[in-house]
């Protein structure tokens, strides 16, 4: 009787689709919601905490006065122009390039059906530092063929423009007959990390002590220094890039059944693989242009959330936006506050997480179950 009960239950479950799709949904919205919380505790602690301290209240009445909200908030005392001037665009930096990076690496560990996938993967971080590095060694240089005030500009340019010329480079390579070979494309990316590598290494050794110590706080990752004027050319293209891989939620989720698979559903297969690398691309080449190298957060990031919510790409593309949003605030919060008055670099911070994660994640994938 026990056995035809539970047979019975089991059959009741396994015919109550709705109602496991329903449990899953409201699983997910409850996980979104407290992603969303801890985002808006995050900004209000990473935007009051720091060599000026600025206490919570303080920070939620200049913010609604500076959008318009109200009137209590004043925006020209000192916190007002400590919170708005600096703090506030490395907030939005560190929100942009982290939900950039995070939503990259997911798109791509669908595409690849490979969860140690990142951005790095296709060489899109290891072009944009050798064209900012040729920047700082030989930007000098370049100065006086430059407009006023370009020169500023000329590392995030050219940073880019190194992350974008790589995919294109690593794309023509996998490319063939109208095909991607994806085995290829990550062959590519592996061997065009290595040359990238290698011209670093060259340009570290033709520095001066001034260009090494920019040269290696840059490679290291920061978000210091960056202000509006800095910002606002990149965040379109970190912002669009990101919501449009997270639109694209359907065909990743087809892409997990295999090609072959998401062709038969219908699915443009080439011409989708070839919008989510450049997507990919757009999203991190744009992010490092700005901050620097700042790995293992597209790596990372995919996997927490998927160990919370599963694979469907419906909720880990929007969750994972707000955890690496979450991820990257916290990490410049500690990078810029824990040997105060001086700033450690954010990716040291991320390589301490990521580089333990990721070995966890070969130990797991191998069967070799240590925790």
């Amino acid at each position: 009787m026990t056995t035809g009960q539970t047979d019975t239950a089991g059959m009741r479950v396994a015919r109550d689709p709705v109602a496991a799709s329903t449990r899953r949904r409201r699983r997910v919205g409850a996980f979104l919601a407290l992603l969303a919380a801890m985002l808006l505790l995050t900004i209000v602690v990473a935007a009051g905490y720091g060599a000026v301290e600025i206490a919570p209240e303080r920070v939620i009445a200049i913010l609604a006065g500076w959008v318009g909200l109200t009137t209590a908030g004043q925006t020209g005392d000192t916190d007002g122009i400590v919170l708005l001037a600096i703090r506030l665009p490395r907030v939005c930096l560190a929100l942009l390039a982290g939900a950039a990076l995070a939503v990259a690496g997911a798109a791509l560990q669908g595409l690849f059906r490979n969860p140690l996938a990142d951005p790095g993967l296709i060489g899109v971080s290891s072009g944009a530092a050798v064209a900012a590095a040729t920047a700082i060694v030989l930007g000098g240089s370049a100065a006086a063929f430059l407009p006023a005030g370009a020169l500023a500009y000329l590392i995030p340019v050219a940073a880019f423009a190194g992350g974008l010329i790589t995919t294109f480079l690593v794309y023509r390579i996998a490319s063939r007959d109208g095909r991607t070979e994806v085995a290829t494309l990550l062959l590519a990316g592996i061997a065009l990390n290595a040359i990238a590598s290698a011209g670093i290494g060259l340009l570290i050794f033709l520095s001066d002590d001034q260009q090494l110590r920019d040269l290696n706080f840059w490679l290291l990752g920061s978000l210091g220094g960056v202000t509006w004027e800095r910002l606002l050319p990149a965040a379109p293209l970190m912002l669009v890039s990101t919501v449009l891989l997270a639109i694209l939620w359907r065909h990743l989720n087809a892409f997990l059944l295999g090609e072959t698979e998401a062709l038969h559903l219908g699915f443009d297969v080439e011409r989708m693989k070839r919008w989510i690398v450049v997507l990919a691309a757009l999203a991190a080449g744009s992010s490092v242009a700005l901050t620097g190298i700042i790995g293992f957060v597209g790596l990372v990031v995919p996997h927490l959330v998927r160990l919370v919510i599963g694979p469907d790409h419906r909720g880990l593309l929007p969750a994972s936006v707000l955890l690496g949003a979450i991820l990257l605030l916290a990490a410049d919060l500690l990078a810029r506050t824990i040997v105060l008055p001086a700033e450690l670099p954010i990716g040291i911070l991320t390589s301490c997480i990521g580089g333990p994660f990721f070995l966890w994640l070969l130990v797991r994938r191998r069967g070799m179950g240590m925790w």
